[in-house]
C-alpha cells in the first residue's frame, strides 16, 4: 500500500470525498435500519457484513491508489469517513493491520486525530486476543454489562486515553451502557456459547 496521501501537495479531491462519505453513510443507514427492526444485535447480521465487505474493498482500492486519505486530500469529513469504514472492516484483518501504520503516520502529520490509530490498535489487539491499551473496545461481560475488554495496564489507561484526546474510561463505559439501553441492545443469553462463537468467527476470517 501507499503511504500517507496528505504528503502530496494536492487540493481536496471532491470526488474521493463524496465516495468515502457515501460509504460511511451506507454503513450508518444499514445499521440504523437494523437497529429499528431489532435485528442488529443477533450476531453479525448478513446485511451489515455485506456492507462492510463492499466498503472494505472500496477502501482498499482507494488506499492502494492514494495512500491513507487524510484531511489534506479529502477534508476532515472524508478522513473521518475513511476511518469509520476501516474500523468496521472487522472481517478483513489484513486491511486493518496494513492500515494501522498508515494511520499512525497520518496522525503524526496532523492529518487525522490521534484517537483514530488508538482505536484501531485496540481493535486489532482485541480481535487477536491480546489486551488493549486505550480501553476503546467494550463488549458484554459475564454479568450482562458492557465493559472494557482486557486492558494492558488498567492503572494507566486513563493516562493513555488522555494522550490521544479521550476522556476517562469510566465516563465512556457509562455512556456506552446508556447508548446500548436506548438502542435496545441486550446481553447474550448464553455468554459462554457466545464467546465460543466469537472466537470461531475471528479464526474463520484470519484474526488468529
Amino acid at each position: 500500500m501507499a503511504g500517507v496521501a496528505s504528503r502530496r501537495l494536492v487540493p481536496v479531491n471532491k470526488h474521493l470525498l463524496e465516495e468515502l462519505c457515501e460509504l460511511a453513510s451506507l454503513d450508518e443507514r444499514t445499521r440504523s435500519e437494523l437497529v429499528a427492526s431489532g435485528e442488529l444485535f443477533d450476531g453479525y447480521h448478513p446485511r451489515m457484513a455485506a456492507v462492510h465487505a463492499a466498503n472494505a474493498a472500496a477502501l482498499e482500492r482507494i488506499v492502494n491508489e492514494w495512500g491513507w486519505p487524510g484531511k489534506s486530500l479529502v477534508g476532515e469529513k472524508g478522513a473521518d469517513a475513511a476511518w469509520t469504514v476501516l474500523q468496521h472492516s472487522i472481517g478483513y484483518p489484513g486491511l486493518q493491520r496494513s492500515c494501522l501504520p498508515l494511520l499512525e503516520d497520518a496522525a503524526t502529520a496532523g492529518e487525522v486525530p490521534a484517537h483514530q490509530p488508538a482505536f484501531l490498535e485496540d481493535r486489532i489487539c482485541c480481535f487477536e486476543g491480546r489486551p488493549q491499551r486505550y480501553g476503546t473496545q467494550l463488549d458484554w461481560d459475564e454479568n450482562g454489562e458492557l465493559s472494557p475488554l482486557p486492558l494492558q495496564e488498567p492503572d494507566r489507561v486513563d493516562s493513555y486515553r488522555a494522550s490521544v484526546g479521550l476522556g476517562p474510561l469510566s465516563e465512556r463505559v457509562e455512556q456506552a451502557r446508556i447508548e446500548a439501553r436506548d438502542e435496545g441492545a441486550t446481553p447474550p443469553e448464553d455468554f459462554e456459547q457466545w464467546q465460543r462463537d466469537k472466537k470461531a468467527w475471528a479464526r474463520s476470517v484470519g484474526w488468529f
